[in-house]
């Protein structure tokens, strides 16, 4: 049997589990190509306007699955993994939305219902309807479940120890070693690059933005490079968080960078029509003036092009390099 992974949304965080609990299980993978203009003009296409870039995206990821003949997509329907907040209503509602706007999806849907307390996804609960559908056993269910999740703590480790996301699925997957990637190289210019994994990571959504950065010769880290207890302890002690999951971890990295004196500077990375980030930006903004380190807002859609995104990062690392240079001059009189 043939299960479909679309590229897009929360596959980025979630595929070291996903892909070895199905491999685990017997069946064949099958992921969608890589984001490009024709695969987001598909999801466009059957998208209302009003939705947001990543969400589009996910269309045409799923619409390429269905063209590679697989008999199963695979789309949870995420709630929650921490009492008190949930997901974005598009990520509560994604199974729908996919099943109803997408010709010949109906009927090949994997949807397990995601509540958790915490980031342990090996929980039973909800998943009732895959080995269902499937035709496995609970038992058998279970130990790939089981099997699949220490794939993705070790992949979480690996992003904890200053992995990209990237790297630390090559790592967990065991497709690359540790020696293959240069984490301790030194640069002198860092900038911590705050998105959802989906804003990031897919190269096309963000126009590539890390390997720019690195191009430029700045260090990048991301959100799931913070360890979750000072997120926690961020949340912890505010008078009241957001009501995003995935957002408050993007507000408790930043907190950490912009207390981090090895951190020169913020870039938010965000689609246009994002709710959550709407409140989120605002937030980094008013903490860059508070903490004094620069800050610069990235918005991506789909008409959005590549050129204006490298000339404002070039001179934004710039900008860093120069006022470092300056302040290391009055240092030494």
């Amino acid at each position: 049997m043939k299960i479909g992974l679309p590229k897009g949304l929360l596959f980025y965080y979630y595929y070291p589990l996903w892909r070895p609990l199905f491999e685990g299980l017997g069946m064949e993978v099958a992921v969608s190509r890589p984001t490009n203009a024709r695969l987001i003009d598909s999801g466009v296409k059957v998208s209302v306007p009003e939705i947001c870039v990543p969400i589009k995206a996910f269309s045409g990821h799923v619409i390429d699955l269905l063209k590679q003949g697989v008999d199963y997509c695979f789309i949870p329907r995420m709630v929650t993994i921490d009492r008190g907040n949930t997901f974005c209503p598009k990520f509560l509602g994604l199974p729908e939305m996919m099943e109803y706007t997408i010709p010949g999806l109906k009927g090949k849907l994997l949807s397990p219902v995601i509540k958790t307390n915490g980031e342990d996804m090996a929980r039973l609960k909800g998943y009732k309807t895959i080995w269902e559908a499937l035709g496995v056993s609970k038992r058998s269910f279970k130990s790939a479940l089981k099997e699949a999740n220490m794939v993705w703590q070790s992949f979480r480790s690996y992003c904890r120890a200053g992995y990209r996301l990237d790297q630390a699925t090559e790592l967990a997957l065991g497709t690359k070693k540790e020696s293959d990637f240069g984490k301790d190289a030194e640069y002198d210019v860092n900038i911590g690059v705050i998105g959802y994994v989906y804003n990031i990571y897919d190269s096309y959504i963000s126009m590539d933005i890390i390997n720019k950065l690195d191009t430029l010769g700045a260090g990048v880290r991301t959100f799931e490079m913070v360890d979750e207890d000072y997120i926690n302890r961020k949340l912890d002690s505010l008078s009241k968080s957001l009501f995003w999951t995935f957002t408050n971890k993007l507000w408790g990295a930043a907190d950490k960078y912009y207390k981090d004196d090895r951190i020169d500077g913020l870039i938010h990375v965000t689609a246009f029509n994002c709710g959550p980030d709407s409140m989120l930006g605002k937030v980094l903004e008013l903490d860059s003036d508070k903490y004094g380190k620069p800050f610069m807002t990235i918005r991506v859609d789909e008409h959005t092009g590549g050129n204006h995104l490298e000339t404002r990062i070039e001179a934004f690392v710039d900008m860093i390099r120069r006022k470092k240079t300056i302040f290391k001059g009055v240092d030494s009189l």
